[in-house]
């Protein structure tokens, strides 16, 4: 995820076009940025160590390890364990954020290194990362090299794994209480390409590698909500312009409708009296989307509102028109209407 910060709004002349703005499609070199690189470095390692930990604390398909061992080689041992799911998850990662870092290079875009966001014993160990650019995307052709080369290199990364994964992953019987993922319209066609007809009653019991790759695709796929700051804000604004700002606020409202589509599929039979679960675990399973909802809020509030910054008004290239497109398609390949959800 990519994150500019710049409150200036570039001055345009009459003709629309940014005043000193180069011949170049790149831009000229803006004034450096000074990031400190030490406070990247700690919240890396940081997040390495909460990866690991959420990996060995998934243990093996079907039980979840609830107890850390004592001692510090105990703890080691079991920190190492979880390199099943922590190794394929930080590539798919890195490769998402460093394909950000390095398309704003290319156009000369001050950019930090990733801020990596470790997220110790809580869901898979971190919130992924951000990468701030204090200065203006000048061109819509470099705003969406920057915001579209993230989530495809993460993906370049992701397919392989979650294939691989599937293929470690059995077929069991579903019996007794669980927890199952979401299933999105590329999921399920890698389901059925590498693990083949899924018997009624039965499913895959996700290896932590294919759960790693089924994590990339939920990061990828949360990145890509056309909205503000998200990657898929700056791909959409990118081949809209001003007509997205519409689209973000419709986008963040839709929120709202998938929160209620989940309180009627989980909570609804509970209060029928037709479901084996609990009150609150119908209303953990329905609160995804009302936390993203509050979470684009936030976002939009410390970004500076829900229009997108601006850009000179220079045409997107035909073959990045493509790309636009081609990534929005991806988040409806991706979309979850209910993430992760308990049985």
């Amino acid at each position: 995820m990519s994150l500019d910060r710049t409150l200036d709004v570039p001055p345009f002349d009459r003709e629309g076009t940014l005043r000193g703005a180069p011949p170049d499609s790149r831009g000229a070199p803006q004034e450096p940025h000074r990031f400190d690189w030490r406070v990247n470095v700690v919240l890396f390692a940081a997040t390495v160590v909460s990866v690991f930990l959420a990996g060995a604390m998934f243990g093996l398909p079907g039980a979840p390890v609830v107890e850390l061992p004592r001692g510090w080689s105990g703890f080691g041992a079991f920190l190492a364990s979880g390199w099943r799911f922590a190794l394929p998850l930080l590539a798919i990662l890195l490769a998402h954020e460093f394909g950000h870092y390095f398309a704003a290079r290319w156009h000369r875009v001050p950019a930090s290194l990733p801020y990596f966001v470790p997220l110790p014993m809580l869901g898979f160990g971190t919130l992924g990362a951000i990468i701030a650019m204090p200065a203006r995307i000048r061109s819509r052709n470099a705003l969406l090299d920057i915001g579209a080369s993230g989530p495809l290199a993460g993906m370049v990364v992701a397919l392989p794994v979650i294939a691989i994964g599937l293929r470690l992953s059995p077929v069991l019987e579903v019996a007794g209480p669980g927890i199952q993922e979401g299933q999105s319209i590329l999921y399920l066609l890698m389901k059925y390409w590498f693990v083949g007809p899924i018997p009624s009653g039965y499913d895959v019991f996700l290896h932590p590698t294919a759960f790693a790759g089924w994590a990339g695709f939920l990061i990828t796929m949360i990145n890509l909500i056309p909205f503000g700051q998200l990657d898929g804000g700056h791909i959409a604004y990118a081949l809209f312009r001003d007509r997205h700002h519409a689209m973000a606020r419709w986008v963040r409202s839709s929120l709202l409708g998938l929160f209620l589509y989940n309180l009627i599929v989980f909570v609804g039979p509970v209060v029928a009296g037709n479901s084996t679960l609990g009150l609150g675990e119908a209303l953990n399973n329905s609160v995804f989307w009302l936390l993203w909802f509050g979470l684009l809020f936030l976002l939009a509030r410390l970004s500076g509102g829900v229009e997108h910054p601006p850009t000179e008004p220079g045409p997107l290239s035909p073959v990045r028109r493509k790309v636009a497109w081609g990534t929005l398609v991806l988040f409806v390949l991706l979309f979850m209407p209910t993430p992760l959800s308990t049985y």
